[in-house]
């Protein structure tokens, strides 16, 4: 980034989030503070009014906007892309929100730059996934997002993945949402639940008899948007050994729990944090023989017990009518 971007940016970034400390913009611009306070002293020279405050930081004078801006083809198709997807993925209201902004990005841009940007978008194609939302889960997101909205509490019905042995499988929870992110083809609201008495994230669609309470919260300042989006690493630690011919698709398609890997005349040697050993079972199945876990050793019997079942349901099967034997 030159000089004169990172000075445009800058007024960006304290028009956008107030007041910035000199290391805060520092950190978000990839610079030193000594080039912080020179770019400063080089916009107040310029005549933007800004204020600073001993340990606080700089901030603009109230009332101070930037005048309309103008947009490269590249950050205009961006923004038009983004549009699209949003409407692609979101429910009804913000479906028509992006597409009526989307409308006013194009309206709004130079001739000759709106057949640049329409040639670039024709370039780059979002696929949405096969599947549609359902009319019950567009009706949770429109909830969701008026509780997220008021700080309004939620409660509803919760189906954990575990199944029908784990007797919390299915249970209601209160919760106060925080966020909600669209994370390959599900939304996944990040709350704080009441029963757990911390953050969870909840799978949309295994959440049922969603109504919003008469009770509201406080979010709590601390809380980042940006770890919320993944799930956390647990405690359990979990050594599993992959076949060298299956190295290369193991790290294609790395599982989040992976936190490292080592090459071994064996194969490839990865280590996983997990919360449950339910978090990677279905991760490690799919990789059939071609993987052996090392430790630990429950994880390594519920891997047997899932091929004892798998044998049993294919070895001893009567063939269905017209199957080739």
């Amino acid at each position: 980034m030159n000089r004169t971007d990172r000075l445009l940016a800058i007024v960006l970034e304290l028009q956008g989030k107030g007041r910035q400390r000199a290391e805060d913009l520092a950190e978000t611009f990839e610079t030193s503070k000594r080039t912080i306070y020179r770019d400063i002293q080089a916009l107040c020279e310029a005549g933007v009014p800004l204020m600073s405050t001993p340990g606080r930081g700089y901030a603009l004078m109230e009332g101070y906007f930037l005048p309309p801006l103008s947009f490269s083809a590249d950050e205009a198709t961006m923004l038009l892309l983004g549009s699209e997807v949003m409407a692609q993925n979101f429910d009804a209201q913000y479906r028509a929100a992006a597409e009526s902004a989307g409308r006013k990005i194009a309206g709004v841009l130079p001739e000759p730059l709106r057949a640049e940007v329409r040639q670039l978008q024709s370039s780059i194609v979002f696929v949405e996934s096969g599947t549609k939302s359902k009319p019950d889960e567009q009706a949770k997101l429109q909830l969701l997002r008026r509780a997220i909205m008021q700080h309004v509490t939620v409660r509803f019905r919760y189906q954990r993945r575990h199944g029908a042995e784990d007797e919390d499988s299915l249970s209601e929870r209160e919760a106060d949402p925080y966020m909600l992110a669209h994370v390959g083809d599900s939304w996944y609201l990040t709350a704080y639940c009441h029963m757990r008495r911390g953050i969870r994230r909840f799978r949309l669609e295994r959440m049922d008899d969603l109504t919003l309470l008469a009770r509201t919260f406080t979010r709590p300042a601390e809380f980042d948007e940006n770890r919320s989006i993944k799930p956390e690493h647990g405690d359990l630690v979990a050594r599993v050994l992959f076949d060298a011919e299956v190295a290369r698709w193991v790290r294609e398609s790395r599982s989040f729990f992976v936190v490292g890997e080592e090459e071994t005349p064996a194969g490839l040697l990865a280590t996983l944090r997990l919360r449950l050993e339910d978090d990677a079972l279905q991760w490690l199945l799919g990789w059939g023989r071609h993987v052996r876990v090392l430790e630990p050793e429950s994880l390594r019997q519920r891997m047997a017990a899932e091929a004892r079942a798998l044998l049993h349901h294919h070895a001893n099967e009567e063939p269905v009518a017209g199957e080739r034997q």
